[in-house]
């Protein structure tokens, strides 16, 4: 028994020792993982570290790299400011050295003249003393030679003198009364044309002038553009001339036509709008605004026959009915003529009893030849009813169109009372004006001289037709013949036209090279 007591102890204390064994290996496994796992902690906590320092780096950069745009951008506003003043004191010393010069010529021209004066006193005086010493000559020769006293031969001298002197009062007399009525019919000539000249400007100004306002001064240079680029590409564009002169935050918009000056006031006021204002931009805006505006002058139209109560127009008819609302006709608006003869010829029909619809469509339709009429040959009458035929109106309106002012038989009661309301419309007081007619056919027919001629791509009368200016086809012409040109569209206009003053022909000739990268 004390033998298997003592084998127990020591098998006891052998499995306790081994217990002991077993966990000091497995402690120092676990100090193993634990510093193992702090090694990757460090390591983590290191990467960690370094990418927000490289993060730090990088957002200083960005700071500093958006600090020196702004930097750079505001530089470059300044800059451009700088220049734009820099501009407008060049132009105003121009302005000011030109204004100079005039007065500098003004003086001499007077310096010219007040020497003219001193001299033609001077000849007065030298003839007056001739006159003085021939008188005392032929005193004393008369004494010698008649043997006469002196009262006899003062006399006699009294006699020849007072003869000479009828008959030089008569030639002078003669001579005054010629020359008072040369000059009363020059000065009366020049106040009867000033007075019209006078009256004859201030309505083409208001018939033929727009004003586009613009957000500030600033504005102007950039519609001028470098060296007038900007300028010249909407004056080409457009068809008008663009005076930019003192009026603050306002440009002027110069044509006879009142469709181009639109086209121009749209073109400026959306390149404002959009504020890219360059040549190509330009280009495209204008052509944008045109056919913008087509659309617009079909809606016009549109609008006009509804308010009618006219149905079942042809449309390129209706587009041509708002077309007439940028056309005018001895100073009358086309379109608001037209809308006024169908209603008068509408109320007249209805007085009579006969059809209304039909007179406010023919009253409508009588003007629509004078849409095109500066396209194509023929008077609007003309023109009208073969515009009408085309697109398929009745032989009646036809006729009421082609009569409707006494050019052949009216085939009905309504072509009669067109051509009256017609009358009506037009007889009112104070809604015709030859005189800006007469302009307006001038200017068109003055374009029309220009356009007969070969290679003109398109010409433009400006400056209230005291210029025309032309367009040529660089390939078909070059600088010699443009030069050629200039001069002989100069000799047709002075043996085809009449008009007061002069008129300047400028031919323009531009090349362009275009190429695309692919």
């Amino acid at each position: 028994m004390i033998e298997y007591g003592l084998i127990l102890i020591v098998g006891l204390a052998a499995g306790f020792g081994i217990g002991l064994l077993v966990k000091g290996k497995l402690a120092a496994a676990k100090i193993r993982d634990a510093e193992a796992d702090a090694e990757r902690i460090i390591a983590s906590a290191n990467r960690e570290a370094e990418t927000k320092r490289k993060e730090a780096v990088l957002e200083v950069k960005d700071k500093l790299y958006q600090a020196r745009s702004d930097f750079e951008r505001e530089s470059r506003d300044k800059r451009q400011e700088f220049q734009n003043q820099e501009r407008r004191l060049n132009q105003k010393e121009e302005n000011l050295e030109k204004k100079i010069d005039a007065a500098e010529k003004r003086e001499g021209e007077v310096m010219r003249r007040e020497k003219e004066v001193v001299a033609r006193e001077k000849v007065a005086l030298e003839k007056e003393e001739r006159y003085e010493k021939g008188l005392r000559e032929q005193r004393e020769m008369l004494e010698k030679i008649a043997s006469m006293t002196a009262e006899e031969a003062k006399r006699q001298l009294m006699v020849t003198m007072e003869d000479e002197a009828k008959y030089e009062a008569a030639k002078t007399i003669k001579r005054i009364e010629d020359e008072a009525k040369e000059e009363a019919d020059k000065k009366s000539k020049n106040i009867i044309g000033m007075a019209i000249q006078r009256y004859a400007s201030d309505y083409v100004a208001e018939a033929t002038v727009s004003v586009v306002n613009l957000p500030n001064d600033e504005m102007k240079a950039r519609i001028i553009g470098r060296e007038g680029r900007n300028i010249r590409a909407l004056e080409a564009a457009t068809g008008i001339d663009l005076i930019i002169d003192d009026t603050p935050e306002a440009v002027i918009l110069s044509c006879y036509d009142p469709l181009r000056r639109e086209i121009a006031r749209l073109t400026i006021e959306r390149l404002i709008h959009d504020g890219r204002i360059h040549p190509a931009r330009i280009e495209e805006i204008a052509e944008k605004v045109k056919k913008d505006l087509d659309i617009s002058m079909k809606d016009e139209g549109e609008k006009t026959a509804f308010d009618l109560g006219l149905h079942n127009i042809h449309p390129e008819i209706v587009k041509l009915v708002g077309r007439l609302k940028y056309r005018t006709s001895y100073g009358q608006n086309v379109l608001m003529h037209s809308r006024e003869v169908a209603y008068f010829a509408g109320i007249m029909a209805a007085e009579l009893g006969v059809d209304q619809k039909f007179a406010r469509r023919a009253g409508l339709l009588h003007d629509i030849g004078k849409a095109v009429d500066h396209e194509v040959e023929g008077t609007h009458p003309t023109i009208g009813a073969d515009l009408a035929k085309k697109h398929g109106e009745s032989a009646k309106v036809i006729n009421a169109i082609l009569t409707h002012h006494g050019d052949g038989e009216a085939s009905s009661v309504e072509a009669v009372l067109i051509a009256a309301a017609d009358a009506l419309s037009a007889g009112r007081p104070g809604v015709r004006r030859e005189t800006l007619e007469n302009y307006l056919k001038r200017l068109e027919q003055l374009e029309g001289t220009a356009n007969s001629f070969k290679g003109v791509e398109k010409s433009y009368a400006i400056q209230a037709g005291r210029e025309i200016r032309i367009i040529v086809k660089p390939d078909d012409l070059s600088d010699m013949h443009s030069a050629q040109l200039s001069r002989d569209i100069a000799k047709k206009i002075e043996q085809e036209l009449s008009y007061p003053g002069q008129i300047k022909v400028t031919v323009v000739r531009e090349s362009r090279y275009v190429e695309y990268a692919k």
